[in-house]
């Protein structure tokens, strides 16, 4: 299970695309686009994801998030 949100001890979403196990069955959580994922789901997933970012905004519309996330898994792990 994964988080995405900006936190401490995120990875990037290309580094769990090259780590995640293609056999694997996982579930991506994604949070509210002005508070994010509730510190307790953050805390029961396995690890969080995070989409570099350049410039000054620190976050994304969650449904552009979605389509980034599942784009980037969909093209298969470990390319």
């Amino acid at each position: 299970c994964y988080a995405v949100e900006q936190a401490h001890d995120s990875i990037t979403l290309e580094q769990a695309a090259n780590q995640i196990d293609s056999e694997c069955k996982i579930a991506v959580v994604l949070g509210h686009e002005v508070f994010g994922v509730q510190q307790e789901v953050v805390d029961a997933c396995d690890a969080c994801i995070e989409i570099p970012q350049y410039g000054t905004k620190h976050s994304m519309n969650v449904s552009v998030t979605a389509g980034i996330v599942m784009y980037r898994l969909s093209l298969g792990f470990r390319n």
